[in-house]
């Protein structure tokens, strides 16, 4: 079947509560999915370069909140009735989240090579909408940190990319990142 062929409006969205019951039952058990926008998206396995820029990132960011906020490495994110992505790097508020993730972040970080698409479409959509206030995409195939600040609605009203030099995230101030110790 061609999704094109069916109206978006017969169309029905799966739930986030719908979902992470699934997620409890094991019906997606060996398969990496996320839910963006009602749908099940595959998420692209990762390479060698993607996994350690992860990594870089990993360290970096727990370096520059410790105590100060959480550090989520590919854990999801519950920022709406009908989406839970799982960003590659999350830096989320303080709190306890045994009983449900987060809802909100102070900056998301996609780290891309294939998923650039998705990242810069409806990722970006759905973190803006979420008022997530920075969203980062690593762009591996371009050797180059795409910045975006100041949600609007659904989408940044400050979006830089930067190629070489450094960035600092806007809650955390003293945390600047190379981007040469990326790439």
């Amino acid at each position: 079947m061609d999704p094109r062929e069916i109206d978006p409006e017969t169309l029905r969205p799966l739930r986030r509560d719908e979902y992470e019951r699934l997620v409890r039952l094991g019906a997606f058990e060996g398969e990496r999915v996320e839910l963006l926008e009602g749908a099940l998206v595959h998420m692209s396995p990762h390479g060698p370069l993607h996994a350690d820029v992860v990594d870089r990132l990993g360290a970096w960011a727990f370096r520059v909140v410790a105590g100060q906020a959480r550090v989520r490495v590919q854990s999801a994110l519950a920022l709406s009735v009908e989406s839970v992505p799982e960003p590659d790097l999350a830096i989320v508020p303080l709190g306890d989240y045994r009983a449900a993730h987060p809802s909100t972040a102070l900056l998301v970080v996609e780290v891309a090579d294939s998923s650039l698409r998705k990242d810069r479409g409806p990722k970006a959509r759905l973190y803006a909408s979420a008022g997530v206030p920075e969203y980062w995409i690593v762009d591996l195939v371009g050797k180059a940190l795409v910045v975006h600040r100041a949600p609007e609605g659904e989408s940044y009203a400050d979006a830089r990319t930067l190629a070489s030099g450094s960035v600092t995230p806007l809650a955390f101030p003293a945390g600047t990142l190379v981007l040469d110790d990326l790439f």
